[in-house]
């Protein structure tokens, strides 16, 4: 699908590059929610442990694994809320595309991502007096557990 037919192609950032750190970030996001990536870093903890005789449990023993593992998460939480930010954007334009398409959704409803939080919790408390207004008695929760206890 062509991005640029809905507007700006967003793969075409001020940022040069940008269109390469979003694969890079998505990437290093996928492989650092595998299993394997914890068994590496849990085996790369236990070298580092088990060094420890060897370096007298020095300080500087210590500031290795104290600056590797400080340095790898202030760059993680850049690559995951990266790849966060990019998923959410496209789940709330999948959403919107499903309201727009269904006759009896509301319009209203696309874009309510950009409002305050407060907004949106009056939306939403709206929306759980609307379903009891209909069924009364219920609410949006009922309607939940009911459908857990049909497993």
């Amino acid at each position: 699908m062509d991005a640029s037919r809905f507007g700006s192609d967003p793969r075409k950032s001020w940022l040069p590059g940008a269109g390469g750190f979003a694969r890079f970030a998505t990437s290093v996001a996928m492989l650092a929610g595998q299993p394997i990536a914890f068994v590496l870093a849990l085996g790369a903890i236990l070298l580092w442990l088990l060094s420890g005789p060897l370096f007298a449990w020095s300080d500087t023993w210590q500031l290795v694994v104290n600056t590797a593992t400080t340095i790898i998460t202030f760059l993680m939480v850049f690559l995951i809320q990266n790849s966060q930010n990019r998923d959410a954007a496209a789940m709330q334009a999948k959403l919107d595309e499903l309201i727009r398409a269904m006759r009896t959704a509301r319009n209203d409803f696309i874009g309510i991502e950009h409002l305050t939080d407060v907004e949106i919790e009056l939306i939403r408390r709206d929306l759980e007096q609307q379903v009891a207004a209909h069924e009364p008695g219920r609410r949006a929760a009922d309607s939940v557990r009911h459908l857990l206890k049909r497993r």
